[in-house]
């Protein structure tokens, strides 16, 4: 089994270690867990083992020490609501609302998606704007405590 303990920073992807020997595909929510048992996408068993907080995004990679082997990370298809309205003024309070109950958001310029809730649809519906369910990949905003792409709060969000 791999035990992948650490991201690689952009420095060591283009000074060499930019090979990578697997693919690990999971949901946002598998990418919030920093202790996690696993398969890659080609089988192999593995233990992700990471900083508590730590939040997997796309296109990062992984590192086993031991093994030497480099794991790419790829956000899994969910099934999301995307709500659309031209009016940004909507955008803004459909994202407050929805960021008022600790909902992870993804942003776009006249789109706002989150991990689909029947209950949460007809709240934004309500407010005015358009929702559809996709089948996309989710990367919510990080959130606003710190630059980095970690979460920062102790509490844990599962009970959303």
């Amino acid at each position: 089994m791999l035990h992948l303990r650490e991201r690689i920073n952009e420095k060591l992807v283009s000074g060499g270690m930019n090979q990578c020997e697997g693919l690990l595909t999971l949901s946002f929510e598998d990418r919030r867990k920093s202790r996690l048992r696993t398969r890659l996408d080609d089988g192999r068993e593995v233990a992700v083992l990471l900083p508590r907080g730590t939040i997997l995004r796309d296109g990062e990679r992984l590192l086993d020490h031991e093994e030497h082997v480099t794991v790419e990370v790829k956000a899994a298809m969910e099934r999301l609501s995307v709500a659309r309205a031209t009016d940004h003024h909507l955008l803004a309070r459909a994202a407050y609302h929805l960021g008022n109950r600790h909902v992870p958001l993804q942003l776009g310029p006249d789109w706002v998606a989150y991990q689909h809730d029947h209950v949460l649809d007809r709240l934004v519906r309500e407010l005015g704007l358009i929702v559809a369910v996709e089948l996309k990949p989710f990367e919510p905003e990080a959130g606003g405590y710190g630059q980095s792409r970690e979460h920062s709060y102790d509490h844990d969000h599962h009970e959303h």
